[in-house]
């Protein structure tokens, strides 16, 4: 009978002598440990798809020490270990909870971490992550960002794979933040990342929600689902959420989704524009003073302070990104007197990125990839007063079909010109995607389809005139086209600059 080991022992273990840790069979090292997790699916599917014990052949090969696995799977591993194997399993109920408990031990990040806050929401995330780390550093903090566009610390920077990397990754970046004598991280957690444990094990201190709109029903089976998964966050344990009791917890009262969690429990930091305050919670009251294509005046009032930031951005939905932080920093314990680095925030690249140019059109690129994102650009650039909006946008292949109509509803109503095109169609055909958008592009004034994306850039640029506003959205600060599995190069802002140049 294979010989066994308890998890917490396996942790006792990490904790005074490291060794390798994989998760993938091809990464094994001898003397290490595999952990064999379940297949990266919705949480109610992981008992209909194989995980991780496919790879025991593979994995058993390079000699591990240990593995890491389901009870179910422990005579299959006993039937496929070579004669005179040393290695022993470590039988765990949820693999990927395990590996958060392995994770932290082995990394100390239970032990020692900087403050971890995570940013979550459909939209606004990596906007509310950039602002965090720019006003922080302003007041003299070491920072650590992790999030869609970039991981980055001091003395280290990458561009992203993912909006949340895996666990083993995690806290591996953790360790070396701690090393760097970074204090607070800001980590944009997608709802993906919540489900699949990527998250586990991190000792979060406080957590944001910026909102909540329809977005990944091809992984989540509809919007509660999608709410459930993203409460996590906020709940307690018994209630199936992360260990995040007696933490910050900062919520945006102009959401009827968010405004279900502040009212679950008392002592949140609610944030909005909206006139009336939710009860039960520290709200910051937010509201925008003057709006021009230049930004915005934003008057707020948190528990009888007063006070006014003026700021670059554009448009209601940044104004709530700006209160968001806002809250979170007075949640943390900073002061309104600590937050004039917000009015020098010039933006993220890929979100209403304005792309300078000498025929000094008004072009901007942006993330916006679901109906609620592109309500709120398109609705910024309505409000800075341009003559006509045209708006380039597609939607990607093999995710959510049900938005593809209603981000063409959303654009119809807000622009005049709408040149439709590809996107990232991944294993789908660009026609097809585009023919299902149509049907939410019918009452647009004019509507020009064109799969090729710099063909369809290019009619964009010349239906545009000096007072009008061009608006390309989707891929944001993507530098590629996701073609079948091909990451193809491709960068709207560097294709608009030639265009333009």
């Amino acid at each position: 009978m294979i010989p066994s080991l308890s998890l917490p022992s396996l942790c006792d273990l990490l904790r005074t002598r490291p060794l390798p840790l994989a998760v993938h069979s091809g990464q094994v090292e001898s003397g290490g440990v595999f952990l064999a997790l379940p297949a990266p699916v919705p949480a109610r599917r992981q008992g209909e798809a194989a995980g991780g014990e496919r790879y025991f052949p593979d994995a058993l090969s390079r000699n591990p020490a240990y593995v890491v696995c389901s009870p179910e799977y422990l005579s299959l591993l006993e039937s496929l270990l070579p004669p005179g194997s040393s290695c022993a399993a470590v039988p765990v109920e949820s693999p990927r909870e395990a590996l958060g408990r392995i994770a932290s031990a082995a990394y100390g990040t239970e032990e020692s971490c900087p403050l971890v806050f995570a940013v979550t929401g459909t939209n606004g995330k990596t906007t509310t992550a950039f602002l965090l780390e720019a006003l922080f550093q302003s007041l003299g903090y070491k920072t650590g960002l992790v999030g869609t566009v970039a991981y980055r610390w001091p003395g280290f920077s990458r561009n992203a794979p993912l909006t949340t990397p895996d666990c083993l990754t995690l806290h591996d970046m953790l360790a070396r933040m701690r090393a760097a004598g970074v204090s607070h991280v800001f980590m944009e957690v997608s709802s993906h990342a919540v489900d699949q444990e990527r998250v586990a094990g991190i000792p979060f201190a406080g957590a944001i929600i910026t909102n909540l709109t329809q977005d990944h029903l091809d992984y989540h089976q509809d919007m509660d689902e999608y709410f459930t998964v993203k409460a996590r966050l906020f709940r307690p344990a018994a209630q199936g959420g992360l260990p995040l009791e007696d933490k910050i917890r900062v919520i945006n009262a102009d959401d009827a989704y968010c405004l279900r969690l502040i009212r679950e429990r008392a002592g949140a930091v609610s944030f909005g524009l909206a006139p009336s305050s939710p009860s039960g919670s520290r709200h910051l009251a937010g509201r925008v003073a003057g709006l021009t294509p230049a930004g915005m005046r934003l008057n707020m009032s948190f528990e009888g302070d007063h006070w006014e930031i003026s700021s670059p951005l554009v448009g209601s939905f940044n104004a709530m990104n700006l209160l968001g932080v806002q809250a979170l920093a007075l949640g943390i314990g900073l002061s309104p007197g600590d937050f004039g680095a917000l009015s020098s925030f010039a933006g993220v690249p890929g979100r209403l990125e304005r792309i300078a140019n000498k025929r000094n059109l008004n072009v901007f690129v942006d993330y916006a990839h679901t109906p609620d994102a592109l309500v709120n650009v398109l609705s910024a650039l309505r409000a800075a007063g341009f003559a006509r909006i045209v708006t380039v946008f597609g939607c990607g292949g093999n995710r959510d079909r049900t938005k593809r109509p209603l981000m063409g509803e959303a654009v119809a109503r807000l622009s005049d010109v709408a040149v439709l095109t590809s996107d990232n169609p991944r294993f789908e055909d660009p026609e097809a995607i585009m023919a299902d958008v149509l049907p939410g592009l019918a009452g647009c004034r004019e509507v020009v389809t064109q799969a090729d994306r710099r063909a369809a850039l290019a009619l964009a640029v010349s239906l545009t005139g000096p007072e009008d506003a061009l608006l390309v959205a989707g891929k944001g600060h993507e530098t590629y086209q996701l073609i079948r599995d091909v990451k193809k190069p491709f960068s709207d802002q560097d294709t608009l600059r030639e265009l333009l140049s």
